[in-house]
């Protein structure tokens, strides 16, 4: 399909999604956040892909949020949402394939909502991140004011909040937001180790297990651990969960099919 401000592209069964508006800090517009849903919509059901991995074109910016030119031109967010919510992902909670952020750069606001609801986040070591929505006058109402508490300490989360101040790379790393910090020109390469790593995974596996830490996170353990999410049943009579048990006692690479 064919975009005019993302680009997307599959191969080795790794869909990479780019923010295409370097000129403007890869800063989303109603447009743009339409098409990173359609691109989402797309890599969910596209049975050949099984990570995604989201950045920003460009070395500055992996998003700085909402377009606030365009938003004070009068072109504003519809009250209706296309599929995923802000850049496609931010109100997505039915996709169990995991999705990658490689963070080139700044990501303020709905650029750094955009990768925390992503499940891992690779970030360059020029990378910044915040909320610095209360600065102008709005809120983080993307799961900025919901996810950030949950990942991080209340009070660290409240700090950053309540006075809109950005953080680096370093200190997301500290704070165990990001995953790992990496040169500039190591971040892609990076990124697609980690989504490699990911594949030699059975994908059924990787989506249950996705699927119930995020379903189980808040409930009490004991809870938890009799939840089983609606892929289970699936999972269990897989064709992969014999190959994998298969392939170890043959001493060979296990030949995943997803189903």
């Amino acid at each position: 399909m064919a975009y005019e401000f993302i680009t997307s592209a599959t191969s080795d069964r790794i869909t990479t999604i780019t923010i295409n508006r370097p000129e403007v800090m890869n800063a989303l517009h109603p447009p743009a956040s339409e098409e990173l849903g359609q691109a989402f919509d797309a890599f969910r059901d596209d049975d050949d892909a099984w990570v995604a991995i989201i950045t920003g074109a460009g070395q500055k910016a992996f998003s700085a949020g909402n377009d606030l030119k365009v938003a004070a031109a009068g072109q504003k967010f519809p009250d209706v949402k296309w599929s995923g919510g802000f850049g496609g992902i931010t109100d997505r909670h039915d996709l169990t394939k995991p999705v990658i952020a490689a963070m080139n750069g700044v990501a303020l606001g709905g650029g750094f909502e955009i990768a925390l609801a992503c499940d891992i986040i690779i970030a360059s070591e020029n990378a910044t991140m915040g909320l610095p929505e209360p600065r102008v006058g709005l809120v983080a109402g993307a799961g900025g004011m919901q996810r950030l508490p949950r990942m991080i300490p209340i009070k660290v989360a409240m700090g950053m909040m309540l006075r809109g101040k950005p953080i680096d790379a370093q200190e997301a790393y500290r704070l165990g937001i990001a995953n790992v910090v990496v040169p500039q020109s190591d971040l892609i390469p990076t990124a697609r180790q980690w989504a490699a790593e990911i594949l030699e995974c059975a994908p059924l596996s990787v989506r249950l297990t996705k699927q119930t830490a995020l379903a189980s996170y808040h409930m009490a353990l004991e809870e938890a651990m009799h939840h089983h999410p609606p892929m289970f049943e699936s999972w269990l009579h897989s064709e992969d969960y014999v190959e994998g048990p298969r392939a170890f006692a043959e001493k060979r690479k296990p030949n995943w099919k997803g189903r």
